[in-house]
């Protein structure tokens, strides 16, 4: 079978794969997997060619850390990761065209496409909002700072994945298992 067309990939497999990633970005670029920094960086260049007076004390900060917000690699993945994850649903058919709201979201919030969509807008700026705060993404904790032995990542990554299990517990409830 065409492992391109699976809906479901081995989880070793797949962490063998991100450590092979992890392996590379090191030996390139010297630093960790992470996408958060490209919308930060981003978001300051937009903001120092609007009004630069307002960004100047961010840009200062950043170099004096010799962090120089620019447009990099980090990009590349965020890209990847919107093209991949595409390109997989489409070749895997993990989605019918037609769905546009999923199962499970459907029975609890309704199957409106707007509210879907407003759902995920805005839980997507939460997450970014706590990466920054956090300094990091969860994926680049859990991935990246486990890759390099971090006592802290070792940690965070089992309460992020506890945390997780009880948010969707009290968003979905044990009725939501029903309805996946």
């Amino acid at each position: 079978m065409n492992p391109l067309r699976m809906k479901v990939w081995s989880p070793y497999l797949v962490g063998a794969g991100i450590g092979v990633l992890s392996w590379l970005t090191f030996a390139t670029v010297d630093k960790p997997i992470g996408i958060t920094t490209a919308f930060e960086y981003s978001a300051a260049l937009t903001e120092q060619a609007v009004a630069p007076q307002v960004t100047q004390p961010y840009l200062e900060a950043k170099a004096k850390d010799g962090k120089v917000p620019k447009i990099d690699w980090e990009w590349m993945l965020v890209l990847g990761v919107l093209i991949g994850a595409y390109v997989s649903s489409k070749m895997s058919g993990d989605r019918a065209p037609e769905e546009k709201v999923p199962p499970l979201w459907g029975w609890r919030f309704g199957y409106s496409p707007g509210k879907r969509y407003v759902g995920a807008f805005l839980g997507g700026i939460i997450m970014m909002l706590g990466a920054r705060i956090a300094q990091g993404c969860t994926s680049g904790h859990a991935i990246s700072g486990i890759l390099q032995l971090a006592l802290s990542s070792w940690i965070f990554a089992p309460v992020m994945g506890v945390a997780g299990m009880a948010v969707a517990f009290l968003i979905y409830g044990k009725e939501g298992r029903s309805h996946v």
